[in-house]
């Protein structure tokens, strides 16, 4: 068997697919190569950086089945894949904890301006605790949920054992344990407000000039979801005319974005490398999880279902 990585993958999920095929890293994600050992391989697993379009799916005479080391699948053409009858093997819950914790260390970070102080602290400027104002506590502060996914009710529970008073928006689910608002009054009514839906047509923009708006101009915007939900020259405005008190942000439309991004400038803003899940628990078991599944198939056993994003290929 061919096991085709896009890119690198733990140690120890390799080692679990190596006693079942022969694993090979691409040699670059330009989509011509891509399409090319496409059709060479057997299974192929990625994580966020590399992308399975339907051309390069098309390509792939043989393949049994495709990977995302990690909850999300936008990057993987789910709708070509389900025509050809390949499931499509991911992580629903691998990532829940170190993403939820990534989104806590953001709103703390914004609201304490850790960066802005951890860097005058260095320079030996003590003088700017004088000059900075007062922090902000998450404890007494609403907190608005944006998507109740697994990820979007531990971001949730973390919020409550802090004291925050927690109100979501959700398409499909619902949790008794928090109050469900609708979409507008999300935006009006949250003092942070956290981005943890999935990306798709109808997600894509949805946090945009109108809604952003509606947001007070002591709130704070938080997104460890997807770059492309966040129309960021609307939030380069909100914060350029102090409508908006900050933000912390783990994904970008654009990523890298380019040298001279806008958003670069502002001190109420915390940027981190889409990273949320790269930590020493989670990095390792979604790994693992996805390369176990991909292993029963290339095996010729059932996947766990769970671990299957379009099921009716295995229960047509």
């Amino acid at each position: 068997m061919q096991i085709l990585l896009l890119e690198a993958i733990h140690d120890d999920a390799v080692a679990l697919l190596s006693e079942v095929g022969t694993v090979r890293m691409i040699e670059n994600l330009a989509p011509e190569t891509v399409v090319q050992r496409f059709a060479e391989a057997d299974a192929v697993l990625t994580r966020g950086r590399g992308r399975m379009p339907r051309e390069a799916l098309l390509a792939g005479r043989q393949l049994k089945c495709v990977a995302r080391c990690g909850a999300g699948t936008d990057n993987i053409d789910v709708a070509t894949a389900t025509e050809l009858g390949l499931p499509v093997l991911f992580s629903p819950e691998g990532t829940t904890y170190s993403v939820a914790e990534h989104a806590l260390m953001l709103m703390l970070a914004v609201g304490r301006r850790l960066t802005l102080l951890d860097r005058e602290a260095k320079a030996n400027n003590w003088e700017v605790r004088n000059r900075v104002g007062v922090g902000t506590e998450l404890r007494g502060k609403t907190l608005g949920v944006l998507g109740l996914g697994n990820i979007g009710k531990r971001i949730a529970e973390l919020g409550a054992a802090f004291g925050m008073t927690i109100i979501y928006w959700s398409r499909n689910s619902r949790d008794a344990r928090f109050a469900f608002v609708e979409l507008s009054d999300l935006f009006r009514q949250a003092d942070v407000l956290s981005v943890s839906l999935s990306l798709d047509a109808g997600t894509r923009g949805i946090v945009n000039a109108e809604r952003l708006a509606l947001m007070k101009p002591s709130a704070m915007l938080i997104n460890t979801a997807r770059g492309e939900m966040v129309d960021e020259d609307a939030l380069v405005a909100a914060l350029a005319e102090k409508r908006l008190a900050g933000a912390g942000l783990d994904v970008m439309a654009q990523e890298p974005p380019p040298a001279d991004h806008p958003l670069f400038k502002f001190d109420n803003v915390v940027l981190t490398p889409h990273l949320a899940t790269i930590t020493d628990l989670a990095y390792r078991n979604m790994c693992v999880e996805v390369a176990t599944q991909v292993a029963h198939v290339l095996q010729g056993k059932p996947p766990d279902i769970r671990n299957v994003r379009n099921p009716q290929v295995i229960n047509p």
